[in-house]
C-alpha cells in the first residue's frame, strides 16, 4: 500500500469505510482483552508454584518465622549480591515490591534528607530527571511529593546525556528515575557510553541520586540477551559512590504479589537506610526470602528460570510486533522498537492520533495503559505513544488484541489526516 500522507482524499476516504467495517466486525464480538499492564500470566506464574513446598525455616540456627534480621537473612544478601554483581554488604531486602523501596526512598529525603545533607521538603523547587517515554510509576510517586519533573528525551542510547549533563548544573535538580535495562516501555538499553557518563556526572547537589530501577535486569526474551555495565565498576572512579541506588525486585520471575525486592548501594547510603529501617520495621519477611533462596539456589538458578519465562514471552513479543510489521509496517504512520527483553513494546503513531486509538481500542473492547502514562503529569506533548504488554493476554487472545490495536491505529491516523 502507499503511505498514507501519499494518498488522495478519495483513497483515505475508500481506506476509511474498509477500516471502520473491519472495525465493526471485531466491535461486535463483545470482546474484554487486556494489554494494560505488564502482568505475567497464568502459564508463567505456574512456573514457581514449587516456591511454596518448603516448611523448614532454620538457617545458621536462627528461627526465619521470628522477629530480627532487620536487611535481610545472609544467603538471601548473596543470592542477590551474586545477580547484581555487588557485595551482600551492600545489599538490604526490602517487601515484595520494589516499588515501595523507591517510595521510601523518596519519602526519607523529602523528611529527613540523606546522608545528614538538607530535607528536600526545606528546598523550594527541587526537581527530578525523567527520562521519557519512561514508567508511569516512577512519575506517580515525585507527583506525590510535588517534585516537578524534567523530561528527558531517549535515545537509541538511553537517556540524551548531553541534556543531562547540563541540567545536573542545577542544583535544584536532586535526581533521576531511570530503567536501565530493557527501558520502560520502549526495550532500549544503556549503552556502555552512557553508562559511563551517568557515572561520571557533577551534579551541583551533592545530594543527587539516582534511582537506577534495573527491573529487567534478568529478563531477556532471547539466549543472547543485552549487556547492561554494573555502574557501581565506575562510580568510585569520579567519586561518585553514593549517587546511586539500585533496585530490582523478583516480582516478575515468581510471584508479583509475594515476592522480594532488593536495594544495592554504597557503605555510606546502606548505613543512612537503615537508621530510618529502624524505625520502619522489625524485619521483612524471611521467611519468603528462604524460600526463593532454596528455590533459585543461586544467580545460575535464576537464570535457568528465566529462560523458562523467555520460552513463554517471546512467541507473544514476536506475534505482536508481527502485526505491527505487516498491517503498519510501509504506511509511514507508526514506529516501534523492537526489545530484546524486559515486559513492554513501545508504539508510536503519528502526532496526535494516540488518545484516539486509545478510544477506538476501548470500544472494541482492548484495554491498553492510559495514553499518556508514559509522560509526567499524562501529557504526551505529541499525543503519539502507547505501551503495549503483551505478557498477560493468552496467545490467542493477544492476536485478536493486535488486530485491533493496529486497525484503531489506521482508523485514527486516517481521521487525522482527512481533518
Amino acid at each position: 500500500m502507499k503511505k498514507y500522507s501519499e494518498m488522495t482524499a478519495d483513497e483515505l476516504l475508500a481506506e476509511k469505510e474498509a477500516l471502520l467495517k473491519e472495525f465493526a466486525e471485531y466491535k461486535n464480538m463483545g470482546l474484554s482483552l487486556d494489554m494494560s499492564r505488564g502482568k505475567p500470566g497464568k502459564d508463567q506464574l505456574d512456573l514457581s508454584m514449587d516456591l511454596l513446598d518448603y516448611t523448614d525455616y532454620i538457617e545458621d540456627g536462627i528461627d526465619l518465622r521470628n522477629y530480627g534480621i532487620l536487611d535481610g537473612i545472609p544467603s538471601c544478601k548473596r543470592l542477590f549480591a551474586d545477580l547484581l554483581e555487588v557485595e551482600p554488604k551492600n545489599i538490604l531486602l526490602g517487601p515484595n515490591a520494589s516499588l515501595s523501596i523507591m517510595f521510601d526512598y523518596i519519602a526519607q529525603a523529602y523528611s529527613h534528607g540523606l546522608c545528614g545533607s538538607t530535607p528536600w521538603n526545606d528546598i523550594p523547587g527541587i526537581k527530578f530527571l525523567c527520562p521519557v517515554p519512561g514508567y508511569d510509576r516512577h512519575f506517580t510517586i515525585l507527583e506525590y511529593f510535588n517534585i516537578e519533573m524534567v523530561n528527558v528525551p531517549m535515545t537509541n542510547e538511553g537517556p540524551d546525556m548531553d541534556i543531562i549533563e547540563e541540567l545536573v548544573k542545577d542544583e535544584k535538580v536532586k535526581g533521576m528515575f531511570c530503567v536501565p535495562k530493557y527501558s520502560n516501555p520502549q526495550g532500549i538499553t544503556y549503552s556502555d557510553e552512557t553508562v559511563k557518563r551517568i557515572a561520571a556526572l557533577k551534579p551541583a547537589a551533592e545530594d543527587f541520586r539516582i534511582i537506577w530501577d534495573n527491573a529487567y535486569c534478568i529478563h531477556d526474551l532471547y539466549e543472547e540477551g543485552d549487556k547492561l555495565l554494573n555502574i557501581f565498576d565506575y562510580l568510585g572512579d569520579y567519586g561518585n559512590e553514593d549517587m546511586v541506588i539500585e533496585v530490582c525486585s523478583t516480582s516478575k520471575m515468581t510471584f508479583p504479589g509475594a515476592g522480594i525486592s532488593a536495594l544495592a548501594a554504597s557503605d555510606n547510603n546502606i548505613a543512612d537506610i537503615k537508621k530510618r529501617l529502624n524505625c520502619q520495621t522489625i524485619s521483612y519477611d524471611k521467611m519468603n526470602q528462604y524460600r526463593h533462596v532454596r528455590f533459585f539456589v543461586n544467580a545460575g538458578g535464576i537464570k535457568e528460570h528465566m529462560k523458562k519465562h523467555a520460552a513463554i514471552l517471546r512467541p507473544k513479543f514476536e506475534m505482536v510486533l508481527a502485526h505491527l510489521e505487516s498491517e503498519l509496517g510501509g504506511l509511514g504512520i507508526a514506529t516501534w522498537f523492537k526489545p530484546r527483553g524486559g515486559y513492554f513494546i513501545s508504539l508510536d503513531v503519528m502526532n496526535g492520533c494516540a488518545k484516539r486509538t486509545g478510544e477506538l481500542c476501548k470500544e472494541a473492547g482492548v484495554t491498553l495503559t492510559t495514553v499518556g502514562a508514559t509522560y509526567p503529569y499524562f501529557k504526551d506533548p505529541n499525543d503519539s505513544n502507547i505501551r503495549i504488554a503483551p505478557s498477560l493476554p493468552p496467545v490467542e487472545e493477544l492476536d485478536l488484541a493486535a488486530r485491533i490495536l493496529c486497525v484503531s491505529v489506521r482508523i485514527a491516523c486516517v481521521e487525522k489526516l482527512l481533518g
